[in-house]
């Protein structure tokens, strides 16, 4: 009987022990865990990213080098460059159809020209031995007159639909070859109202809807005016990245004129982000901590990006990739991360 009693006051102890423990111990994991879980969402907000804006108004996205990482962000300074002075025009690639037709029409007026002259000449030699009659000789007076008229009527639109740069090209046939074949193109460049030039261009830069950009000889004024533009327009032969140019394609023209170089940089195009009817790049600030979004013109496209004067130095760390994830971020902090 004693050692029953023994027994059970032992097992009743060690309960009473076992229940101590679990409420001491117990309450302090549960406490433990629910500070946790409050210091959590803090640690979290503190080190996700963070939109404001700077004194001049621009956003400003700041984030820790963890977050820079996950997004896959790489930055990368511009480089200089140094371009001519340009005067902004707007133009169409010219359809060479309508050109190969006149230039056929003119090659067909000229050989019959050619032959029916020639038959003349031969019958007035032969009028004057007394081997040919009056009234051949008449006939092919007459036929020699009408193939002239026809060969300078040809001759006559074509100068006033294209002017002298290509009714006064050496070889019109080869000239017209490398435009229906497209390994060159015609391009014609007007210039706004109220703009003019003393002399004509240096050359052109034509820009396409590609946005890549291709380089343009001079060939000469052009013989009529835009109906919308109702500016002085300009013709110009594209050789290098003429398959880039189709036939009918707006484009835009960057007319090169005497003048002192103008220096810049070129942003890369993988660098810009379009938002607000704009484009912008983001620099990284000197901490490199944050981000800022930079408006930048893109009026002066070349074919490594865009060229800008002024808002971004060669000095500055521009983010060349993941540039999108950067405003998606932006768009997203704006509301509420939602």
């Amino acid at each position: 009987m004693k050692r029953l009693m023994l027994l059970t006051i032992v097992v009743v102890a060690v309960v009473a022990g076992a229940i101590f423990w679990m409420k001491k111990h117990g309450g302090e994991a549960k406490a433990g865990g629910e500070n946790a879980a409050a210091q959590k969402p803090a640690e979290e907000e503190s080190e996700g990213p963070h939109v404001s804006r700077d004194a001049d108004g621009n956003v400003v996205i700041s984030m820790d080098d963890e977050a820079q990482g996950d997004l896959g962000i790489l930055v990368k300074t511009p480089a200089a460059i140094q371009m001519s002075p340009e005067l902004k025009g707007y133009g169409r690639v010219m359809d060479p159809a309508p050109l190969a037709a006149l230039l056929t029409e003119l090659a067909i007026a000229q050989a019959g020209y050619a032959a029916s002259s020639n038959e003349l000449t031969r019958l007035k030699t032969l009028g004057e031995q007394g081997n040919a009659s009056p009234r051949a000789l008449q006939t092919a007076e007459a036929a020699a007159l009408r193939d002239r008229l026809a060969a300078q009527s040809a001759k006559d639109r074509l100068s006033l639909s294209w002017g002298k740069p290509v009714t006064e090209q050496k070889d019109p046939g080869a000239f017209i070859q490398t435009l229906t074949s497209l390994e060159a193109a015609l391009v014609r460049i007007d210039l706004p109202l109220g703009e003019s030039l003393k002399a004509g261009p240096d050359g052109v830069r034509i820009s396409g809807l590609s946005g890549q950009s291709a380089e343009g000889e001079f060939l000469g004024t052009s013989t009529s005016v835009d109906p919308q533009m109702q500016g002085r327009g300009f013709l110009f032969l594209v050789k290098a990245n003429a398959s880039r140019l189709v036939p009918g394609e707006a484009v835009t023209g960057y007319l090169k004129i005497p003048g002192e170089p103008l220096s810049g940089v070129v942003i890369p195009r993988e660098a810009v982000v379009r938002t607000e009817g704009a484009g912008w790049v983001y620099v990284l600030n000197t901490a490199g901590d944050a981000f800022t979004r930079i408006q930048i013109p893109l009026d002066h496209p070349t074919d490594a990006g865009w060229f800008i004067t002024k808002g971004v130095a060669t000095t500055n760390y521009v983010v060349v990739a993941a540039a999108q994830q950067l405003l998606s971020t932006e768009l997203k902090g704006q509301s509420g991360g939602e």
